[in-house]
């Protein structure tokens, strides 16, 4: 699909003010294929030759980085994006069983999209939330705790436009486009609404807290004496 030259002339400007932020153009890359994956909601051939004549790049440079990395699509996704961690500590605390009974619920395969293009079903890596497993993510957003039974649950609001907020973070979802071109560069503003940060993840603060323990001072740090090194070099 083409740009149109309304749409053209936008992404023109935008693209500029990206380019600018970097000392060299080429730099601009992942986020310029952000900036084009809000238009269709994937990197299509016309977005790449947009990126390569903006960054005096060749399409088979840009194309390597878009099939590279797993967040830039190369065929139409879903309005919503889920995610399930499937990385070590995910996948025990049951994140294959959840990806699993996604895809059968929903009748998709890895990465596809349901046929009303509502909601898009792939495994992820680690999203540093560990301590929140098994965790699924849509528009990398957070749904901490999940179980198959609510996984598919959240699956289905999604395809029912209903209101779904996430774990942590703004109180609400945007799209996969609008995900994108935050991505790009362009913020929503609403990156600090809602809480940072669950009970899991403050554990280890309150207990330096309430026990005063504090990091060691980086300007006076202890020097090992030899014998210790020796020792710890056996």
């Amino acid at each position: 699909m083409a740009f149109s030259e309304e749409t053209r002339a936008r992404l023109d400007i935008e693209a500029k003010e990206i380019i600018a932020r970097y000392p060299r153009s080429r730099s601009a890359l992942l986020p310029l294929l952000h900036l084009v994956q809000a238009e269709e909601g994937y990197v299509s051939n016309d977005g790449i030759a947009f990126c390569s004549e903006h960054l005096g790049l060749t399409a088979a440079e840009v194309t390597a980085v878009v099939t590279f990395y797993t967040m830039y699509k190369r065929r139409p996704t879903g309005d919503y994006h889920i995610g399930v961690c499937t990385n070590t500590l995910c996948a025990v605390m049951g994140g294959d069983e959840i990806f699993a009974a996604l895809k059968e619920h929903l009748g998709v395969g890895n990465d596809e999209a349901t046929e009303d293009g509502r909601v898009a079903v792939e495994h992820v890596e680690c999203n540093a939330a560990c301590d929140f497993a098994p965790v699924v993510m849509v528009n990398w957003e957070f749904f901490d705790n999940q179980t198959p039974e609510s996984a598919k649950q959240l699956a289905d609001d999604l395809r029912l436009g209903n209101d779904v907020r996430p774990t942590r973070g703004p109180d609400r979802l945007c799209t996969w486009k609008q995900a994108s071109r935050i991505l790009a560069g362009f913020p929503d503003d609403h990156a600090g609404e809602g809480p940072q940060a669950g009970d899991p993840s403050l554990v280890g603060l309150r207990l330096a807290q309430e026990r005063g323990w504090q990091a060691p001072d980086p300007d006076n740090l202890p020097t090992p004496d030899a014998g210790d090194t020796a020792e710890g070099g056996q």
